[in-house]
Formats: structure tokens, sequence, C-alpha cells
């Protein structure tokens, strides 16, 4: 540009400037037009949304109020905040709020991703009597759930003696977490903690549920806790609760059929319809299903290789990274649900919340129809929980089916409830059936029932050989009840019904910390038996590439698979020796538990070839991996570690758990496990 064209753009015609003065203002220049040309490139994606889908959607009716601003308005004291992976912890911060009420407390729920972590000092000290209540999940390997990532940044950010003064907050802590895993409930042990080292009031001790047990069992006994404690510190007579209605929200039919109606979008009302980027948790990619194939050489089980077109959605992913599959309930059983409570299926209709003060107008997304929202957005093969069962039971008109439901869900009988309904294994269609005469209304189980969450698979591809496709290794679930009742796992049956070619998914990719090293040449120990083998398929998948394909040259790569019988199980047998052979597998152990006399997992194989791993983690500074189950195979191979550095490594049992757990700190130690 010319020394004329810099002046005009500035506005600075006439005005005499020397060689150095015109030079500072094109470098100005140039760095406007560079900052205004990345705005509009980074809200290209945006651009493609719809109106809709940039607006707040129609299941949470977001206002522009933040939580803190809300309470002072309608004269809260007690803010329940959530962080939930599956539903769970919500699912319990909506419960809390109900008994507040019963103890003449105003609450609110508020989603983590809402707090500013900044505003509890605020709260604290304009809200009296303040009472935050906290319901969070531990995820993976001691991490926070997505909803609550950033304030979790924000706790750990802060130093001794730099953080904000909580002293007039009083607070309680309820963590859910599952005990199998190594950092059982990090998340609400380190949020306890850190808040009562900011001068919190922890109003009770922090409760701790185990999924791998009875996470109800232990929720129910904290809130008696929580409660007691709630009542000595606000000079509440426990006599004088009073029982609340279970009620948040309104059933009305729709008559009328509204300009916008979910079909089984997540939040955003023609989505699916007209697709559109950027493809989020709210907002998924429909990826056809490209190929379906079945692994297993079983009558009796079955195992999916499942590829998902995502051409042209620019979904971007890395090997190690999870697939989130939106899945839909059976449609025989919803046909049967719909008999059972005597609605029409296609009745269009909206629930509204009775409170018009809170966050989530809706508790699914509305408008829609029964069909739609039982098959879309209501769980409804999950075992009822006693709260659900008492609601039914307040509700029926039948004073035997009523004594029979409010029995079994008294604290007396627990044993009770645990074998009419879990060893049972009860749904709500099972009761229905076997108890007619309670007939619950469809609203109390619309509200109550939880919501059908997302199912997370490890990616078993590489998007460096598979940039437009994702592959997921599926094992389908298949079982007989007590009962006699041929049930299945809702995504994974789901999946298996599809049609390759034709059917579509709903998606989208959620990054991981399961990662290759940054450099190839990092020797990498991978333990994977059965599905386990799902994500070390993309690993190797990355490392043949850069091997085959850029010439790098790769460290040792030891894998570890196993399965019950070799003929039957072995998935990507042939994809292994092939890896093998090119040399991307330097070695292979395989451990096939069924086929011998005696039984043989990977963690025995682990112990036979115990010097050489010991030599790659320690000597060789490598990487570790475990993907499979949480209860016995990885704990199996968390304690085999250790025992290898006792027998290799000459060090004392207490410096080899050291050792282990530095190489988990250091990312060295990685696991993608589940229960």
């Amino acid at each position: 540009m010319s020394e004329e064209g810099v002046l005009a753009v500035l506005g600075l015609e006439g005005v005499l400037l020397d060689t150095t003065d015109i030079v500072v203002l094109s470098v100005v220049l140039c760095a406007l037009i560079y900052l205004a040309v990345s705005r509009l490139a980074g809200s290209k994606d945006a651009a493609r949304l719809p109106p809709s889908a940039m607006a707040p959607s129609a299941a949470t009716s977001f206002s522009n109020e933040d939580w803190l601003s809300r309470m002072k308005r309608t004269k809260k004291t007690v803010a329940i905040f959530y962080g939930s992976q599956t539903g769970t912890a919500e699912e319990y911060a909506q419960r809390l709020v109900l008994e507040a009420r019963g103890y003449g407390l105003k609450a609110i729920v508020v989603d983590m991703q809402d707090a500013d972590f900044e505003s509890f000092s605020t709260m604290a000290e304009e809200i009296e009597g303040a009472l935050a209540v906290f319901c969070v999940a531990t995820y993976g390997e001691g991490d926070p759930t997505d909803n609550a990532q950033d304030f979790w940044d924000s706790l750990k950010g802060v130093r001794d003696g730099d953080g904000p003064d909580l002293g007039k907050l009083n607070f309680a802590v309820f963590g859910l977490g599952n005990r199998t895993y190594e950092l059982f409930n990090e998340v609400g042990r380190y949020m306890d903690k850190s808040l009562s080292t900011l001068g919190a009031n922890r109003l009770c001790n922090a409760g701790e549920g185990d999924d791998n047990e009875d996470i109800e069992e232990d929720f129910s006994k904290w809130c008696e806790t929580l409660w007691a404690a709630t009542c000595a510190e606000y000079n509440i007579d426990p006599e004088s609760i009073a029982v609340d209605s279970n009620r948040q929200y309104e059933l009305t039919m729709v008559e009328d059929i509204p300009r916008r109606v979910f079909v089984g979008e997540p939040a955003v009302p023609g989505s699916f319809a007209s697709q559109r980027r950027p493809y989020t948790p709210k907002n998924p990619f429909l990826a056809k299903v490209a190929v379906k194939k079945e692994l297993f050489k079983d009558t009796d089980r079955s195992c999916l290789h499942i590829e998902l077109d995502i051409t042209g959605a620019n979904v971007r992913y890395t090997a190690g990274d999870h697939v989130a599959i939106f899945p839909s309930n059976n449609a025989a059983l919803v046909d049967k649900l719909g008999v059972l409570l005597d609605i029409d299926l296609d009745q269009l209709i909206n629930m509204t919340a009775l409170d018009e003060d809170v966050k989530k107008k809706h508790p699914f997304p509305c408008p829609c129809s029964f069909r739609t929202a039982l098959t879309h957005y209501i769980d409804i093969t999950s075992l009822p929980k006693p709260h659900v069962l008492r609601a039914i039971a307040e509700e029926s008109v039948d004073a035997k089916a009523k004594d029979f439901l409010l029995g079994i869900t008294s604290k007396a009988r627990k044993h009770d409830y645990a074998k009419w309904i879990q060893q049972d294994h009860r749904t709500i269609v099972q009761v229905l059936e076997d108890l007619p005469e309670a007939r619950p209304s469809v609203s109390l189980l619309l509200e109550l029932l939880p919501r059908l969450q997302p199912r997370y698979y490890s990616i078993s591809s590489s998007s460096k050989r598979h940039p437009q496709c994702i592959h997921v290794t599926v094992a389908v679930v298949h079982f007989t009840t007590p009962l006699g009742i041929e049930m299945g796992g809702v995504c994974t049956s789901w999946l298996a019904s599809l049609e390759a070619g034709l059917s579509t998914v709903p998606i989208f990719v959620r990054s991981s910390g399961f990662r290759l090293p940054l450099k190839q040449s990092t020797p990498v120990v991978m333990v994977g038996p059965g599905t386990g083998i799902a994500p070390f398929r993309g690993f190797l998948q990355e490392r043949s590439y850069h091997a085959q394909e850029k010439g790098v040259t790769l460290g040792e790569t030891l894998l570890l698979f196993g399965c019950q019988h070799k003929a039957k199980h072995f998935l990507y047998e042939e994809e292994l020796e092939e890896f093998t052979r090119e040399g991307t597998i330097s070695d292979l152990q395989l451990a096939f538990s069924r086929d011998g006399p005696e039984k043989v997992y990977v963690q025995r194989r682990l112990r036979e070839v115990g010097a050489t791993v010991f030599k790659l983690l320690k000597e060789q500074r490598g990487h570790l991996y475990v993907c499979g189950d949480a209860k016995f195979m990885a704990r199996d191979v968390s304690k085999t570690i250790t025992e290898l550095a006792v027998e290799h490594g000459g060090m004392t049992e207490q410096q080899a758990v050291n050792w282990a757990k530095d190489l988990r700190k250091r990312k060295r130690y990685c696991e993608d496990i589940w229960s």
C-alpha cells in the first residue's frame, strides 16, 4: 500500500509524517487487518448455525441473568451446584432442591459451567446465611466432568493466600465416584479441602458415593447428615418438616402444531434436518454408518466393528479420543410403555417449570411427542430408584400398591428393594406390568425418570489413516433377567439394529488425555484385553503411519491382548499380525483365558515379560497404557507394576508405589477404563 493509501485509511490525509512514522502506522494497519480477518474466520462455523442454534435452547431456556443475580432477586439462600457426566449428579441436585423446600429453605440449582469461582465471595458477603452445596462427579483419572472443568481450573489455580475470602459461606460436598479407580472421588475431596482452606464453613463431612457399590444408599445417608447439620446451623425444627411435592414441572398437551418441534435433537430444534457446523454436545453430527461387521465367530456373543462417516463435518479427532453416541430406546419397548400408560404416543406435549425463576424451563427438549420423549430423552431401561417408587406410591389410589411400594423403599426393608428391583432387574416397564393398579401419571414418570445420556466409546482408529471416518469397537450387551426377560444394552442393541449405508448416528467427539507420547521413538507398553484393544488399534495405526509414511524410527511397542477363545474372540487378529510383521508391534503377548487347562489373563503375561516392561518404563522412560475393565484387570495391572518395580528395580514396596504414582502424575501411566 502506498504512503497516501495508508494515510487515507487512517484518516490522516494531509498530515506530514517521516518514513519511520509511515512504517509504524503500516505495521499497526496490518495488525488491525489481521485481527479483523481472524475474527471473521473464527466466526465462520458459528455463522453456519441457524439462529435457533445461536440462541438459548428450548430444552433449557437460559436467560442472560447469572445465577447469583437470580438468587438475590428471588431471595434464595441455598445454591446447589452439580458437576455431572452421566446425569446422576444433576439428578441429585434437583432432589436436594425439593428436600430443601421441606425445610423452609429456598434453593436454586446451578450448572457448574455457569459457576464463576470469583462470585462465591460475593455470595458469602451479600446473601446472609448463604449455603453452597456441591454434587460433583469424578471422571476418568481423577478429572472433573466436562461442565465443571473451568471451575476446577480456577480452583486449582488458587495459591495460598491469594484466593477469595469465603469466611461467611457455609458449604457441603457430595462426591460421586467409583472405588475401582485409582483416584476415587478426587474432585469432591479436593473441592471440600480447598473451600475449607479458603475459610468457608464446612457444614458436614463430605459424602462419598461409590457407583461400584450402592451410590443411592451413600447419597441417602449423606442427606440425613446434611439436613441434620443444616437444621442445627439455621435453627430449624426437624419436627416441623413439611412433605413437599415431588413435582417441579407441569405437563400440557399441545393441540396446535408449533413451528418447531423436537424430534430427538438434544438442544436445537431442526438441527438434525439441517446439519450445520460446529458440531458439539448440543449440536451433534449425524454420521452415516458406513461399515458394520461382526468381529466374533461366536453364536452366543457379538462384538461389532462400526465405521462412522464424518466426511464434510470438519470433525477432528486424535487417537485416544472418545466418540459420544446418542442412542435411542427400543421402539417395541416404547410401544409397550405407551400401552401401559394408556397414552397416544404421537400426542405433542410440553413440560414447563412451575417455578418461573428456574433456569431450566424444561426437563428435556420441548415441545415434542410422547414417542420422542420416551425414545430419545427418557431412560426407560434403568432400574427405578427408591424416590421414584415412593413418588408412584404417593400418587397411587390403590392402598395395596401404595403400601407395597412404601414398604420396600423404607429404611427397614432395603433388602426387599434390592431383591425386587436390583436382583430381579425390574425396569419401570416390569414395575408397571407387575403393579398395574399403581397407575402413575405419565407426567410423573417423565419428570422423575433419569434422562437418556450419550454413551462414550474409545475411538479405534487414527485420523492419520482415517481422517473422514471414526471407528468404534462395540461389545453388544445381551442378557436374560431372573424374571426370564430378554434385555439388551440401550446403545449397543440400538447400534446392532442399524443398517450400513442407510442409518445415521448422532455423535460428537470428546478430547481425551489418553495420548501417545509426542516422540514416536518413545517406547510404549499397551495392556488391552477384549474391547480394551480399541484405542490401541488407533495408536498402532498412528505409529504405523509415522513409520511407513514419514520414515520415523519407532520406539519399542509392546502390546498385551487377551480374550476367552482365540478362535472365537481374537479381535483384529489379521491386523495385529500385520502390525507385527511390519515392525510397528515389536512384541505381541497374547492370553486366551479359556483355551487351556487353566485361565491365563494379560496380568500373567505382564509378569512374564516383567523385566522388559520395567526396563522400558524405568530406563527408557516409556509410557504405560491400560484400557478395559477397572474392577479386576486394571487393578491387577496396577498391583503387578509395583511388584515389577520391587522385583526388577530393587525398590521397597513403598518406593514402588510412589514410583507408580509418579508415572501417573507425569502422564506416563494412563488408563482408559470402565467398571
